[in-house]
């Protein structure tokens, strides 16, 4: 058994691109969209209410698990297309913003199937497919765009910097350019 490279432990953005453009399902793409761009866990997924969505703020209340800290993001304007596009569909009603077909929230067994299944199909490696690697890649997408540390724990909702300092996984070519950087500013 070989070990695990580091590009095996998040999607690259092109993988993330190649996942979303295999998605047709509006309540789909517009989990699969929130679980990225915010880092949830397939866990906070079903958790998710309607009442959870102010459109009029453009907001969305994340409830986390496992001790993690809520957060009530502002939505992008392509995040509020996509939850829109679902909630057409959705209707409106009290209850889960991603209800099962038995009208609770999706369980994150359901999310684990989901993500196999469009990993799959957008040629992702099985070993890659699981709802988890969503959060690792947002925060290695966010870390090698120079957003700061910081800014990326609270994204994530973690409590603790360590928590987030394990994203740190920039290559050495990445490290020379950023001091290059800011050598070159003096």
């Amino acid at each position: 058994m070989t070990n695990p490279t580091e590009n095996d432990k998040y999607l690259t953005k092109q993988e993330v691109k190649s996942l979303f453009g295999v998605i047709k399902s509006k309540r789909d793409r517009a989990i699969f969209q929130i679980v990225y761009f915010h880092g949830l866990r397939a866990s906070e997924v079903g958790r998710l209410q309607l009442s959870s969505y102010s459109p009029k703020e453009r907001r969305l209340f994340i409830g986390r698990r496992k001790g993690s800290l809520t957060s009530n993001p502002e939505l992008s304007a392509h995040e509020i297309r996509v939850l829109n596009a679902w909630l057409a569909v959705r209707k409106k009603g009290p209850g889960p913003l991603f209800p099962s077909n038995r009208k609770t929230g999706i369980d994150r067994r359901m999310v684990w199937v989901l993500t196999r299944k469009y990993c799959a199909a957008a040629g992702i490696d099985r070993a890659k497919a699981h709802p988890h690697i969503l959060k690792h890649s947002i925060a290695t997408h966010l870390l090698q765009s120079g957003v700061d540390l910081y800014t990326v724990k609270k994204i994530l909702g973690h409590k603790k910097i360590t928590s987030t300092e394990r994203y740190l996984h920039m290559a050495d070519t990445q490290v020379d350019d950023v001091v290059r950087k800011f050598q070159e500013e003096w």
